[in-house]
């Protein structure tokens, strides 16, 4: 499969159109509706192309609302750098909630495994509160897990930040209520109905900047439960995992301690959309060592208040 085969085609441009009217529709009623809205942005691709949405939908305004990102202190550092950048280009107010310092002041302790990706959800929630943000624009995508699947366009929170998947409103018509009660909070995902692929065409269509860990590229790695690690600070090897120099890309951006490589030689995005269309994993199953932990692993973390 060549990239020439990939091109975008008339009936690509409808679905890519109507997907960005949908979720620009979305972003418009949720400003409408709430008070302190603000963005969780981590510098993946999924909130990036939630922030170029946002972006689009209040042009020609700057974007009016803050971004929010937990700082596990895990992050890779191509991502924090972009995070950064793009936090200047587009003159945002970035808000950050940091694990370490809850860390290093008692509030939370480091877990056996080294992971610090469960302990997110206690900074996300005080972050929060302590803005006051009502609700939150997430990039989640009902294709990415099942619990991803059962989640409505808005979600309500409750006081705790938990999540009920029983507890859903339907969502006939276009039609979005965000009202709630005291103390809880509405998390929004306007791409819910996109792909990895719709993604990935978009980002080529309107020309997306991303962390160039998304492309190919050589890096020390190691294997371990199937997947490749990155050697870094906080990924080591033991003794009988060689290390090695491969060409690798990474399909979801998360803590190095816990997501894994894919290899690749797809360093563009035209290649990167046709090993896509070749690949039978979804991103996190294939690369995300926590969503291993059991097959309800993110519905558990979603429960108690995770993104």
């Amino acid at each position: 499969m060549t990239a020439q085969t990939l091109a975008p085609t008339r009936a690509e441009r409808s679905v890519l159109d109507a997907l960005e009217a949908e979720s620009i529709h979305i972003i418009r009623e949720v400003l409408a509706e709430h008070e302190k809205p603000a963005l969780l942005f981590s510098g993946g691709k999924d909130s990036v192309v939630v922030l170029h949405l946002l972006a689009k939908a209040v042009a020609p305004a700057r974007v009016p609302i803050p971004v929010v990102h937990v700082d596990t202190g895990h992050n890779f550092g191509e991502v924090i750098a972009f995070r950064d950048a793009a936090v200047e280009r587009y003159g945002l107010n970035l808000v950050v909630g940091s694990v370490q310092d809850y860390i290093d002041d008692g509030r939370l302790s480091e877990r056996a495994d080294g992971t610090r990706n469960l302990l997110q959800t206690r900074v996300l929630l005080d972050t929060i509160e302590a803005h006051g943000f009502d609700v939150l624009f997430g990039g989640a995508r009902r294709d990415e897990d099942k619990a991803r699947a059962k989640e409505r366009i808005l979600s309500l929170r409750d006081e705790f930040g938990g999540w009920d998947p029983r507890n859903q409103r339907p969502e006939v018509w276009n039609l979005y209520n965000g009202r709630h009660e005291p103390g809880w909070h509405v998390r929004a995902f306007p791409i819910s109905n996109w792909t990895e692929a719709d993604i990935w065409a978009y980002i080529e269509r309107e020309e997306i900047q991303l962390p160039p860990i998304y492309f190919a590229h050589a890096r020390q790695v190691f294997e371990r439960d199937g997947m490749l690690r990155a050697v870094t600070p906080v990924s080591q090897p033991t003794e009988d995992e060689p290390v090695t120099i491969r060409r690798v890309r990474y399909r979801t951006v998360g803590d190095a301690s816990c997501t894994g490589a894919v290899a690749s030689e797809a360093d563009t995005i035209e290649k990167v959309r046709a090993e896509l269309a070749l690949s039978t994993l979804t991103e996190r199953g294939a690369t995300r060592a926590d969503d291993r932990i059991s097959s309800a692993a993110m519905e558990d973390r979603k429960k108690e208040g995770y993104f």
